[in-house]
């Protein structure tokens, strides 16, 4: 058994957190873990992509083009970027909340959200999540992590179980933020229903 999953975001949402608990989980099951984080130049909304690999023959931590079975788009232009990763007949799940780089608020570019979205419709199976209002449904904007993590753990092909997942991220956050976390957790779940 071998499992892949990319997380492609901006720094400040919280992919590394989530690539760990992944690894957790996955540790916890008795599964070899590789991660990789490769983060971009600023520290706030840089890109930032998170590779996890679990399972056995792991032979380095970073995923080959076109081998993650799972991408997690915690923003849809790097969700785009993220793409060159996932393998044919992957699974998406991708928030639609845009986070406008300085370049665009400056004027010096654009951000075409709709033509982005429309690529990912076209290049893969995607599960579409408006994070910042389930986020507010959690009660903290910077809840989209859990949310997307709950998501993920209503599909099939995870070497864990939904609680087990959720496991990993209650002994991830500190105990005050246990209760906001799992409720975003289960908050991501009931998203898939209508995704």
């Amino acid at each position: 058994m071998k499992l892949d999953i990319v997380i492609s975001g901006v720094g400040g949402q919280g992919s590394v957190l989530a690539s760990r608990v992944l690894a957790r989980a996955a540790m916890d099951r008795g599964l070899s873990v590789r991660t990789s984080e490769v983060i971009g130049m600023a520290q706030r909304e840089g890109p930032v992509t998170s590779h996890v690999r679990m399972g056995d023959e792991l032979f380095g931590a970073i995923i080959p083009d076109y081998g993650a079975a799972f991408l997690l788009g915690f923003e849809p232009a790097e969700t785009v970027r993220g793409l060159i990763k996932l393998k044919p007949g992957g699974t998406v799940i991708a928030s639609t909340a845009a986070i406008i780089p300085v370049s665009v608020q400056l004027g010096l570019s654009t951000y075409g959200k709709d033509a982005l979205i429309g690529h990912l419709r076209q290049q893969a199976k995607v599960y579409f999540l408006d994070v910042d209002e389930l986020s507010r449904r959690a009660g903290h904007p910077k809840t989209g992590n859990m949310i997307i993590l709950g998501a993920l753990s209503t599909l099939p092909g995870l070497p864990f179980e939904p609680d087990q997942l959720l496991e990993a991220v209650t002994a991830a956050v500190p105990e005050n933020l246990r209760d906001l976390n799992a409720r975003a957790f289960a908050i991501g779940r009931l998203a898939m229903e209508t995704a």
